[in-house]
């Protein structure tokens, strides 16, 4: 059983929660959690299009998507920019001193909405056809 459809709904769901954390201010969670939405929606799509893909590299997901369609540079890059987020989003010793929020700003978190939303947009639009 394909279940494409679960993962591409969680997807959009994790992008709310993400608007949420921005919306709050808990800036280093709204880029942790776009990087999930923008991986959930990019393993959908490689299970649209029947891959069986492991791993957090949104990067290296669209890799392997990219051997049948083809991946906008745009969206390459943002995807690029979100996978800098899976892990010093959470832990403290991703960076030498402090705690991870300290690291993250409003600007910061704004792109990564604006990056997931744009790669949750490109997966559903490969969906539809």
């Amino acid at each position: 059983m394909n279940r494409y459809k679960d993962w591409l709904e969680e997807a959009t769901i994790d992008a709310q929660k993400a608007h949420l954390d921005l919306q709050h201010g808990y800036y280093n969670w709204c880029c942790f959690t776009s990087q999930q939405a923008a991986e959930k929606a990019v393993k959908a799509l490689s299970m649209f299009l029947g891959f069986d893909v492991w791993g957090h590299s949104i990067v290296g997901i669209l890799k392997i998507i990219k051997e049948k369609i083809e991946i906008p540079e745009i969206i390459l890059e943002k995807a690029q920019l979100l996978d800098t987020f899976y892990i010093p989003t959470r832990y403290p010793n991703g960076f030498s001193m402090g705690k991870p929020s300290d690291y993250y700003n409003r600007r910061m978190a704004q792109d990564s909405t604006d990056a997931c939303d744009e790669i949750i947009k490109f997966c559903k639009s490969s969906i539809s056809g």
